[in-house]
């Protein structure tokens, strides 16, 4: 049986034409991964601390965000745009607490971009105590 004349032309040399295409692939991919970059910003840190107790620890007042994505764009971002936060308002035990950052940004926007922002670090521990009488 013949096979179609554009069918023996695909097959004709195919190791060539497969090595061709991932020869082809993996040099978008490097290009892709070369132009991702970071940047590290300090972003001014709100906490909600917790009313019947005292933190016997320092409170942090600022943290690390990494901005990651294509380093055309990661530059183009406002750090004032971005506002981190963590609530001990829950605690009601003497002890350490631990609690994750949480960052607000317009989600869209940054996923558009292909933007991630990572705090680093995630989360934070303070030693809280009983609170001293006035």
């Amino acid at each position: 049986m013949k096979l179609n004349k554009y069918v023996q032309s695909l097959l004709y040399n195919w190791p060539a034409k497969v090595l061709s295409l991932v020869f082809a692939l993996l040099v978008y991919a490097f290009i892709q991964y070369s132009t991702v970059g970071a940047r590290l910003v300090t972003i001014p840190l709100t906490v909600k601390l917790p009313q019947t107790m005292d933190a016997k620890s320092l409170v942090p007042n600022s943290v690390q965000v990494s901005i990651k994505g294509n380093e055309d764009i990661i530059y183009l971002v406002d750090p004032n745009a971005i506002e981190a936060s963590i609530d001990f308002s829950t605690v009601t035990e003497e002890g350490i607490a631990t609690r994750v950052v949480v960052l607000k940004y317009d989600q869209q926007m940054f996923d558009n971009a292909g933007i991630a922002l990572l705090a680093d670090p995630t989360q934070y521990r303070i030693l809280f105590g009983q609170r001293s009488a006035p």
